[in-house]
């Protein structure tokens, strides 16, 4: 279907990789967009926070999660049949809801409206990379269970991917395989 000069590829294959912080997900990310010769969404937090001249605030999780989601749509114009996002707004979610005790209305309703075909939940079977952005090296673990938590709550379909280097990609293709495989 053509839309201007645009090209809209319908049904396009959603991959969301989530997870907590440095578990690989952008590396991941890259890694199947160019397996699947593809394209790959980047994490719009990263661009935004490193603009922001001032620590974040409440508000700008929202303006976040908005810019993910239309870096989504427009990234969706150039996919080939399946699309990676490096990140998606369960990450937004549980961000804002630890640091903040409450999480966006508008991130609460499109994180439903919204649902991917598949969820990569990224295992923290990595060692932690040191990073200014990053913020929680002590909780690895509690951000991991409540990623697992949710993502079981919404009955989203998610894979754990686990290893390092090659098997932590062919863990990631394993589970998208099965997606072709299914439909």
């Amino acid at each position: 279907m053509e839309k201007g000069s645009e090209k809209i590829r319908y049904p396009l294959i959603r991959i969301a990789i989530t997870g907590p912080e440095s578990t690989g997900k952008s590396q991941l990310a890259k890694e199947l967009a160019a397996h699947y010769h593809t394209v790959f969404v980047p994490e719009y937090a990263r661009e935004y926070l490193d603009k922001l001249n001032r620590e974040y605030e409440y508000h700008d999780l929202e303006i976040i999660a908005k810019g993910q989601m239309k870096a989504q749509t427009d990234a969706e114009k150039k996919a080939n049949k399946i699309i990676f996002c490096d990140t998606d707004l369960t990450v937004i979610k549980i961000w804002s809801e630890h640091k903040f005790k409450r999480c966006p209305a508008w991130v609460l309703k499109n994180i439903l409206q919204h649902p991917y075909d598949l969820y990569l939940l990224c295992d923290i079977d990595l060692p932690w990379k040191p990073d200014p952005l990053r913020e929680h090296p002590h909780l690895r673990t509690y951000f991991f269970d409540w990623y697992k938590d949710e993502l079981h709550s919404r009955n989203a379909n998610f894979s754990i991917i686990a290893g390092q280097g090659n098997k932590r990609l062919k863990s990631a293709v394993d589970a998208v395989e099965k997606i072709f495989q299914d439909s």
